[in-house]
């Protein structure tokens, strides 16, 4: 190889590891604003609802969505499986509850027993946890196949009426 075909090489490499990096950033998660306007997405397509709980100072909330829940989202693999929405604690901005009340994401936080970040939940349209929650980030490795299990398992006791299961993380 001459030296004008490697520098080729390595500008073409570069430039696809650029464009994959930028394109996971700009991805943009869906944000819970109107829960009852999502659980009547969800009871139309028969899908379970993944709520995110994250604040904006938790790093591994952020590792949770850049290194999962974006590639999700860009995958398409979840679009038949799940709806995914994050609710930041922290934000200040009030949430649209299945009553359509507006509700301070701290108390909606509280009905699903929330006390750290990140906890994934996993409900049905109903409002009810199919599969235990996500509660933290201990195994990076691992967390994937957790996440896959859960999201899995809430889809099956949707459809099937499974009892609760449990999900290690």
């Amino acid at each position: 190889m001459n030296i004008k075909t490697i520098r080729h090489f390595l500008i073409g490499l570069l430039s696809l590891i650029l464009v994959n990096s930028v394109h996971a950033t700009e991805v943009e998660l869906t944000e819970l604003v109107n829960f009852k306007a999502d659980a009547a997405e969800a009871k139309a397509k028969n899908l379970p609802i993944l709520i995110m709980f994250s604040a904006t100072y938790c790093g591994f909330c952020t590792i949770v969505k850049e290194e999962f829940l974006k590639p999700m989202k860009i995958s398409g693999d979840y679009r038949d499986k799940v709806i995914v929405r994050v609710l930041e604690l922290d934000s200040g901005d009030d949430v649209i509850d299945l009553n359509g009340q507006s509700v301070d994401p701290e108390v909606f936080a509280q009905r699903y027993h929330v006390q750290l970040t990140p906890t994934l939940v996993f409900i049905d349209p109903n409002g009810k946890e199919l599969v235990r929650k996500m509660v933290g980030v201990t195994t990076v490795d691992f967390y994937g196949g957790y996440l896959d299990e859960a999201i899995d398992g809430s889809l099956l006791e949707l459809r099937g009426g499974r009892k609760l299961t449990q999900t290690n993380n």
